[in-house]
């Protein structure tokens, strides 16, 4: 009698819909909004034929939902089993966003800054493409948008031109909203080729923690500039 219990559990509708096996991208028994905050490599459609559904009609894994991702995103056979590291790292490669898979990418799988402006953990996705937000969080909280192969450095709008980097009318706004596409990420808005000139020494550095504090972003947090100035000149090279 269990046993037919146990089949029937598995074959009725919704039977799915529970994350089993692989808990990537997951919290409190259901997915973040991590988990699909990508898009895919491969075009949606295709990846829905070659990771289909777990179970007709149950859906694919988004944020808040346990959908049960689809065995082929990481294992062999139609139902929860071994996960097979080739299978799940092709699923990360080609369709991460319909695996549930977002937060592996290597946009979004890197460390945010140890003292970071804002609380990276309640980051939204319209502050990813807001110039009021983007250039922070690209800086202190790079995995929560996907910058984390940005280097701190993103455009501060999402309709930046590169035929727009070089006309002279154009300037200040591309030094401003455009730093990425027009390549110019060390750059103010008003004065894009002519940096400060260069410290010849350095205050000392009054903190023995200055090393791993630099390591996590401190020296290029706006926040702590002054901070910085007082306890880690020479590490941060601030004048």
């Amino acid at each position: 009698m269990i046993g037919f219990l146990t089949i029937l559990a598995f074959t009725t509708s919704g039977a799915f819909a529970i994350i089993a096996d692989d808990f990537s991208c997951s919290s409190g028994g259901v997915y973040t909004s991590g988990a699909t905050s990508c898009s895919n490599n491969m075009a949606d459609a295709s990846c829905a034929v070659f990771y289909k559904e777990s179970a007709p009609g149950v859906g694919y894994p988004a944020a808040g939902n346990s959908v049960q991702r689809p065995f082929a995103c990481y294992t062999t056979g139609n139902a929860p089993g071994p996960i097979n590291e080739d299978l799940r790292k092709m699923a990360i490669t080609n369709c991460p966003k319909t695996c549930g898979f977002c937060c592996a990418t290597s946009a979004f799988n890197c460390t945010n800054v140890q003292f970071p402006r804002i609380n990276c953990a309640t980051i939204q996705p319209s502050q990813c493409l807001s110039s009021i937000w983007r250039e922070t969080i690209a800086q202190d909280c790079p995995s929560a948008c996907g910058f984390c192969n940005e280097g701190g450095c993103v455009d501060a709008v999402t309709d930046c031109a590169v035929s727009m980097c070089n006309q002279i009318d154009f300037q200040e706004f591309v030094n401003q909203n455009c730093k990425r596409t027009c390549a110019r990420c060390g750059a103010s808005p008003s004065n894009p080729s002519n940096p400060p000139a260069p410290c010849n020494s350095y205050p000392v550095d009054t903190s023995s923690s200055c090393a791993a504090w630099a390591n996590n972003g401190f020296c290029k947090n706006d926040f702590y500039k002054d901070v910085v100035r007082q306890y880690c000149a020479t590490t941060c090279k601030v004048c």
